[in-house]
């Protein structure tokens, strides 16, 4: 078996790689399909998903068998003052992805986002709920996978939300930092969602990989909470005596207006090939256990 990780150097690219290299992911042990599995990573040094030729000859010389697409543009704010790269990277490389795994035969496991909804429910959105982005990344997101359905029948779109993993940048290593730093952060409590270890769901997007059962699936963590609480939780479970102060998105001020309510189900999940997602607050746990504090 051939696979391909495309955007090996992000956070989901890392945990992808290292799971397969050691065949073990924190809920527990891979399929042994995976055992001997010729495995490529591929990031913008190497491979540029916005250029069908690069793409092409890449997939030609290379012919893997299943492709993890972790890249994408995810700076919410600069995407709205640059939608042609935004664009580029989320829509068209999707786009050129698909039609190269069309022409070897080859899976796509892409990586999606809450933000295709517009955050107006109350309850959480399940996979056939319509999606309204709001913004230039939920946009360009949204066509991303519209793209990949109508160019590749073996594909698997895997929204999640609110994803840190143990390498790179994210807000439980934002808020580590600060916990150390000051005395007291102010986070809003307004945004809610699903906080979602990258490490939980590699471990699901390589069960999905397996299948057949083709199509869009929420993978998140389970349970809901608000940024605040999030933050909250942080610095309880690092011992970190750093105040967690609320405040509005109106009072935070961002350029662009996130989603009230981006809560996703795993509800296709649990119908194929079954929800292992931890509960939010346990995947913290595993996570925190996993880096130095």
């Amino acid at each position: 078996m051939k696979i391909l990780i495309v955007g090996c150097y992000g956070q989901l690219g890392r945990e992808l790689t290292e799971i397969l290299n050691s065949g073990m992911a924190d809920i527990g042990k891979i399929d042994d399909r995976y055992i001997g599995a010729e495995v490529t990573g591929a990031d913008i040094d190497t491979l540029d998903v916005t250029s069908e030729f690069s793409l092409n000859n890449y997939f030609e010389n290379l012919r893997p068998d299943i492709v993890f697409n972790c890249s994408a543009y995810t700076n919410v704010d600069k995407a709205e003052e640059d939608e042609k790269t935004a664009y580029a990277v989320n829509a068209t490389g999707c786009l050129n992805l698909a039609k190269a795994c069309n022409s070897c035969g080859a899976k796509l496991v892409s990586v999606s986002t809450d933000y295709v909804f517009d955050g107006e429910k109350t309850t959480p959105y399940v996979e056939t709920d319509t999606p309204n982005p709001k913004t230039v990344y939920g946009l360009t997101k949204l066509q991303g996978e519209i793209f990949i359905a109508q160019n590749l029948k073996e594909h698997f779109i895997v929204r999640t939300a609110w994803l840190y993993g143990k390498q790179g940048k994210n807000f439980v290593r934002t808020m580590l930092r600060l916990g150390k730093e000051r005395d007291s952060v102010t986070v809003v409590n307004d945004q809610y969602g699903c906080p979602t270890y990258a490490n939980d769901l590699a471990y699901h997007m390589l069960k999905i990989a397996l299948t057949e059962h083709y199509g869009i699936y929420h993978c998140v963590n389970n349970g809901v909470c608000s940024w605040y609480d999030f933050a909250k939780e942080i610095m309880y479970k690092a011992k970190l005596n750093c105040v967690v102060k609320p405040i509005t998105s109106e009072e935070y001020g961002a350029k662009v207006k996130r989603p009230r309510f981006s809560a996703l189900e795993n509800d296709r999940l649990r119908k194929t090939v079954g929800d292992q997602m931890r509960k939010w607050d346990e995947a913290l746990d595993s996570f925190l256990k996993e880096i130095e504090i």
